[in-house]
């Protein structure tokens, strides 16, 4: 007892007591602290919202901004959906296709075509090549566009659209000619004088075109047979004309004779073979090959049969030379 009728405590528990008062204390003023700096942070956040979003705080937003914000946000979401899906060709002809509706509601359907030129490609082939459908309209009828998807067909050389309103159109085109067969690799195909391959070959109406043979033989055909057309001696009787390395012509004859000729002066190498099957009858001859590659000779070949018979004809001569002389 302490005289005051308490007992007295020990010593250990007020040492306790101050410590847990003291830890208190620490902990209030930490929370304190923290308070304060998170005051102070959010006042200075708050000048600088402030400072920077004061001039858009205060501007007047029109009437439905709203809306048109919403509207906007929708079709960004649909145009990256579309670019992102891969969907563009799709969606702009649907558009077209609405576009093309409205001017043909309002009267400018292409109600007539008028179209000339064309002998080897169809009405319906120029119309589908150069878009006109029965969907299009004449007011958004792009000519130019159209004109240059009707050259992109081999056949057509040049073209022209021109738009009659209020619904005809008027499509003329040049065609290219069918000059000649050119065979690569097998295969057969129907060319222009330029050299453009126009079509394969199946139609029977191209099998009296001239044939030419080889890599390049399209490029260099035009220029090789107007000069074969100065000798129809010799041109009546080709069957195909084959260019070697590019650099110089054969002649296939229609009887199997090869004619070899040189890499220039082939005009003159022609003329000599025109005057030796005059004189003497070379290209009908037992021959399988006439080589004209050297300007001052002529060398030919002999058929198996006729070398044959030649050889015995030697072989004869021979024999009755040794028998004389025994």
């Amino acid at each position: 007892m302490d005289g005051r009728g308490r007992d007295a405590q020990p010593l250990n528990g007020k040492r306790r007591s101050r410590v847990r008062a003291s830890a208190a204390l620490t902990a209030k003023s930490s929370r304190w602290l923290r308070r304060e700096r998170l005051h102070k942070a959010r006042a200075l956040f708050g000048d600088v919202l402030h400072r920077y979003l004061a001039p858009l705080l205060g501007l007047k937003l029109p009437r439905y901004a709203g809306i048109w914000a919403s509207f906007a946000i929708i079709a960004a979401s649909t145009t990256y959906g579309v670019v992102k899906g891969d969907h563009i060709s799709p969606v702009l002809d649907q558009l077209k296709d609405w576009r093309d509706a409205g001017a043909n509601a309002a009267g400018f359907r292409i109600a007539a075509v008028a179209l000339g030129g064309n002998r080897q490609i169809t009405r319906e082939e120029v119309l589908a090549t150069a878009g006109v459908t029965g969907r299009a309209s004449l007011l958004f009828l792009d000519v130019l566009s159209a004109r240059d998807k009707l050259k992109t067909n081999p056949w057509i050389a040049d073209a022209t659209v021109l738009k009659l309103y209020p619904g005809a159109l008027q499509i003329s085109v040049k065609e290219r000619g069918a000059f000649a067969l050119w065979q690569k690799d097998g295969r057969v195909a129907v060319i222009a004088s330029d050299g453009t391959v126009l079509e394969p070959f199946v139609a029977n109406r191209f099998t009296r075109l001239p044939l030419v043979v080889g890599q390049g033989a399209e490029r260099q055909a035009q220029e090789f047979l107007a000069l074969l057309d100065r000798y129809p001696e010799i041109g009546g009787q080709v069957r195909a004309s084959i260019l070697i390395a590019e650099r110089r012509w054969n002649l296939r004859l229609k009887n199997g004779v090869d004619v070899r000729l040189p890499e220039t002066g082939v005009e003159e190498a022609l003329a000599r073979l025109v005057k030796l099957d005059r004189d003497k009858k070379l290209i009908s001859r037992d021959i399988t090959a006439i080589d004209l590659r050297v300007p001052d000779r002529v060398t030919v070949q002999l058929s198996d049969a006729a070398a044959a018979a030649r050889n015995e004809l030697f072989k004869d001569k021979k024999d009755k030379k040794k028998g004389g002389s025994a």
